[in-house]
């Protein structure tokens, strides 16, 4: 059976096909906050799309773009003293949001292109448009004439005669039509940015922001061209699939695509994922509601395995609710996987080599789970009905663990490969992880090397010093050196 998704393009499921390696671009995070669980079941779904592409054979070539010119960025300056200008807020959150990403286990994607590492990119696309008479000038800034892109609507199902006005007030004077969008926009950030920075009292007036040389004036890129700009430097033209979150349908890759297809004149995404929005206490997971669990406390409270199976517990495509319910739901079904491939991996162990017995029961279990599990993930990704196939295979594997004694060794290899392959390789949950008392012992040797280590600095033993840090480094410690002492992560 092939892979089948939901297409928003094409609005119905499709069969999913490409020619060699499959280029993927996921809309990455905004990075004006610290990423909470919400922004990570995005991650979590296109991160499973992309392990099981791989199972499938396919090369996949991965970009996640990081947006760190933003408004909500720009609105951030000053909350800290050391957050002087807007980078420094978007580089304060670029690195919590990867060190939210490894702890999610998730694979690397190839690129993490950011907006200003790719202004020129950015011109280039925006003076093409203009060039070919999808966009125009006005008082500096450029807009794009949605009349002048016969499809614009196709992926919201939106007629342009009846869209209201898009972008800020202050636009609506130079443009053309209320719904043409900004490409560039001439000067810093908006009178909006500035309102949000006054009313959390971040200080004086607002920093005018990062801006850039251009055709047009010093000014800065609108958010939409950005992501056309560095999908297509990356990827090409055309990419086979598109992913992002369904509150990003319109107007954001509404206005990718127009622009893309019309600078290039080619289809910008063969097909267009869109992952449901995570809901808490019944509304949208948001920073800017309030609403929102951050990804360092969940993996604190839940662990990365149940966080993972807890997305795994509903359709990507669908809203998924965060309750204290679907946590408990989420707790049960790792602990039933993970409980069971540790049991097996014990008796598998311990199974007499000179046994030749063999449990047909087992050995069908797990061909039937490999079966019912790759079902499921070509009918459009179904990961309940996938981790329900694993789960089936539990109840049989702990029947022959109870048995006196378990003597199939190829059965109990197989099961524990189909734990490690479809959980492990494909869910991304991590079987054999250490237990929540071997972190903590794990964590107390760390401090107690970190405190020898200081000792030894304060003696002006800084050779010895350096010895522990790459001592620690060479077992997945990374240490970091700051003004209010060390501090360091796992690997």
């Amino acid at each position: 059976m092939s892979l089948v998704v939901t297409d928003t393009l094409a609005d119905e499921r499709v069969e999913f096909t490409a020619d060699g390696d499959v280029t993927l671009y996921v809309c990455g995070l905004t990075v004006s906050d610290d990423p909470h669980l919400g922004h990570a079941r995005l991650w979590f779904h296109a991160d499973v799309l992309h392990r099981w592409l791989e199972h499938l054979g396919y090369g996949v070539r991965h970009v996640e773009n990081v947006t760190d010119v933003n408004e909500k960025i720009a609105a951030r300056v000053g909350e800290r003293d050391e957050w002087t200008a807007e980078r420094d807020v978007a580089e304060a959150f670029t690195a919590t949001t990867f060190d939210a990403m490894r702890g999610l286990n998730l694979l690397r994607a190839e690129v993490y292109p950011r907006v200003t590492e790719h202004i020129p990119e950015i011109r280039d696309l925006v003076a093409t448009l203009i060039e070919r008479g999808y966009a125009y000038e006005s008082n500096g800034s450029v807009y794009f004439d949605v009349t002048t892109f016969e499809e614009y609507g196709k992926l919201s199902n939106q007629d342009v005669a009846e869209l209201e006005a898009q972008g800020e007030p202050d636009e609506r004077s130079e443009k053309r039509n209320p719904a043409d969008f900004a490409l560039w926009k001439a000067g810093g950030v908006s009178e909006t940015a500035a309102r949000e920075h006054a009313k959390h009292d971040h200080g004086d007036a607002i920093p005018a922001g990062e801006t850039w040389e251009s055709p047009w004036s010093q000014g800065r890129p609108g958010w939409h061209v950005e992501c056309s700009a560095m999908s297509t430097t990356h990827l090409g033209d055309t990419l086979d699939i598109h992913m992002g979150g369904r509150d990003l349908v319109f107007p954001h890759h509404e206005n990718e695509i127009a622009q893309s297809e019309a600078a290039t004149g080619e289809t910008f995404a063969r097909h267009w994922l869109h992952v449901g929005l995570l809901a808490m206490e019944g509304e949208k997971m948001s920073s800017s509601i309030g609403n929102f669990w951050t990804v360092p406390d969940a993996l604190e409270e839940l662990g990365v395995n149940v966080i993972r199976t807890f997305y795994a517990g509903a359709a990507y495509r669908s809203e998924q609710a965060l309750t204290e319910e679907t946590i408990a739901e989420a707790e049960e079904r790792w602990e039933r996987l993970s409980r069971t491939y540790d049991r097996a991996v014990a008796a598998l162990d311990s199974v007499d080599a000179r046994a030749k017995a063999t449990d047909d029961d087992l050995r069908e279990a797990v061909e039937t789970a490999r079966e019912e599990f790759a079902a499921a993930m070509n009918d459009d990704l179904n990961l309940r009905e996938a981790t329900a196939a694993l789960l089936e295979l539990t109840d049989v594997v702990n029947r022959h663990v109870d048995s006196e004694p378990p003597s199939d060794y190829r059965g109990l290899r197989e099961a524990v490969e189909a734990f490690e392959d479809l959980g492990g390789d494909v869910l991304g949950l991590q079987f054999g992880s250490p237990t929540d008392g071997d972190v903590e012992l794990a964590d107390e040797l760390v401090e107690l090397v970190l405190d020898v280590r200081e000792v030894e600095r304060e003696a002006g033993n800084y050779e010895r010093a350096d010895e522990l840090r790459d001592a620690l480094r060479d077992v997945g410690v990374e240490i970091e050196d700051g003004p209010d002492g060390a501090t360091y992560r796992f690997e």
